[in-house]
């Protein structure tokens, strides 16, 4: 298959140094976004269920201390609610758990303690540029334009905490596609063009992989390669399937 084909899938296959491949479902910022969000809530009610308690708590151990305690679970919260929730078994806080979503190493393998510090210490690079709150002078709000910026310039959808930890945020649960008839076999059709064997692994796999996807799925891939059909949409699809039927057979 071809990287193309990968990145509309975001289905990404990694050799690994003892030469097996595993694949990956890479998830993207918008997934990633929203279990930010959702993770961003929940320590913002535990925050303010603390506040509260903690305010009540105050009139007997005092004020100062009540803040001391609030500013300490404020920074656990700031700092370490995701690293130890991504350092847990199920690799993952809430708001990814909701999303269905995982951070692995790049390798497939759950990450490391370290890896989690580090990719979540570096969250700060990955929320610059800061812009000033406009109800407060003091206060900032986080633009995340540097982990967005980053995501969008590498195949695997990875933030600079990421890049230096070397770890990957993946679907943990992916549905099954449902199962779409594929056409029905044709006349074999020479290309009209030598093909490289990488582009013939591609177009083979086009035709294995069709029965998985939907008529508009099938035309969608296969504009990639109009090049080699001479036409788009339906008459792409069967124009490759009959391209892959004549490699098949060739064999």
């Amino acid at each position: 298959m071809d990287e193309s084909t990968l990145r509309i899938d975001t289905l990404q296959a990694i050799e690994l140094a003892e030469g097996v491949e595993v694949r990956l479902r890479i998830a993207g910022p918008l997934p990633r976004g929203i279990a930010l969000g959702i993770d961003m809530i929940l320590q913002g009610l535990i925050l303010i269920i603390g506040a509260i308690v903690l305010a009540i708590a105050g009139m007997g151990i005092g004020g100062e201390v009540a803040l001391g305690i609030f500013l300490l679970a404020w920074f656990f919260m700031r700092w370490w609610y995701p690293v130890f929730f991504e350092a847990s078994k199920r690799g993952a806080t809430p708001g990814k758990r909701m999303l269905g979503l995982r951070v692995v190493q790049t390798s497939g393998a759950p990450i490391t303690f370290g890896q989690a510090i580090l990719r979540n210490f570096l969250r700060w690079i990955d929320e610059m540029p800061l812009w000033p709150a406009v109800w407060s002078g003091g206060m900032y709000i986080p633009t995340l334009a540097f982990g967005l910026a980053a995501c969008l310039a590498t195949k695997r959808f990875q933030r600079l905490g990421d890049l230096a930890a070397g770890t990957v945020v993946i679907y943990d649960r992916v549905l099954p596609e449902p199962a779409v008839p594929a056409p029905p076999p044709m006349e074999a059709a020479r290309p009209a063009v030598a093909l490289r064997p990488e582009e013939v692994r591609a177009v083979v796999a086009f035709r294995e992989r069709a029965g998985l996807w939907s008529e508009g799925r099938r035309a969608e891939i296969s504009d990639h390669a109009k090049e080699l059909t001479g036409g788009d949409g339906q008459k792409g699809v069967s124009r490759i399937m009959a391209i892959a039927h004549w490699l098949q057979e060739r064999r």
